[in-house]
């Protein structure tokens, strides 16, 4: 199954709305015609539900919340290379929800190259009430075990703008069960996330761990650091920010298929 791709960039919360059951439904509309479909192939489908806590919600090198963290679940549904998925998300300390579904189609142009493409719409409840279209995309190199590179791809159709990440992961097998994954990420946004400025965004590192406790599920944790660069800089005087726009987080995942 490919990385989903999240999470997103619209903040800053306030007020409620209720539109669980909309993106419920709405998940069971694309999934079940899907799976009921893909049923009759020789593989069946694989179902994933997840959770996630991260302890600042950071996308795009940004802190979107004024306090606290975010609570995401994910489902979603696999069959051979096509994902359909819902993602709910829930800020801990401020009122913000935010809600996605989406598509994603990975193309195997290589033995050791892959091209994933994808769709998902953006719901998200605050202080404002935002939405958008995002389209993105992913190439990865696979023929290094060891330093494993990806270019990842995002359009927003509000913004009119992109992003662009070039990242490094090196995944390391400590055991048949634990893998130590450092990685390095450089962001450069076109509009994207700020109109002031094209260019260097932010560079992102850290480190993962994932743990297999049986064959359906893991667990995972990470701590990563965020550096700000000129486009966020930019923004933040801008918007006259005070205090460091670096930032350190931590999130635990755990993933569940069958």
């Amino acid at each position: 199954m490919s990385k989903i791709n999240m999470p997103f960039d619209c903040y800053l919360p306030s007020q409620k709305h209720c539109v669980c059951y909309f993106w419920v439904a709405l998940f069971i509309t694309i999934t079940f015609p899907l799976t009921s479909a893909l049923a009759m192939a020789d593989d069946q489908p694989i179902m994933a539900f997840d959770v996630a806590w991260n302890d600042h919600y950071i996308s795009q090198g940004r802190n979107n919340l004024a306090n606290g963290g975010i609570v995401w679940g994910i489902a979603s549904v696999a069959q051979d290379n096509l994902v359909a998925f819902a993602i709910a998300g829930r800020a801990t300390q401020v009122h913000y929800i935010e809600w996605n579904a989406g598509l994603e189609y990975t193309l195997q142009l290589h033995d050791e190259v892959d091209l994933s493409l994808g769709y998902q719409r953006v719901e998200c409840y605050g202080a404002e009430r935002t939405s958008d279209n995002e389209f993105f995309s992913s190439l990865t190199y696979n023929g290094i075990r060891w330093l494993v590179p990806t270019i990842n791809y995002t359009f927003a159709t509000e913004a009119a703008g992109y992003f662009v990440e070039l990242s490094l992961h090196s995944p390391w097998d400590i055991n048949e069960r634990l893998t130590l994954t450092p990685y390095l990420v450089h962001g450069v946004d076109f509009q994207y996330s700020s109109e002031q400025h094209n260019g260097a965004n932010h560079v992102q590192f850290g480190l993962e761990a994932l743990y297999q406790l049986t064959a359906n599920l893991t667990v995972s944790a990470q701590l990563s650091r965020t550096i700000a660069l000129e486009d966020i800089k930019l923004q933040a005087r801008t918007e006259n920010h005070q205090g460091s726009l670096d930032t350190t987080y931590t999130g635990v995942h755990i993933g569940w298929t069958f």
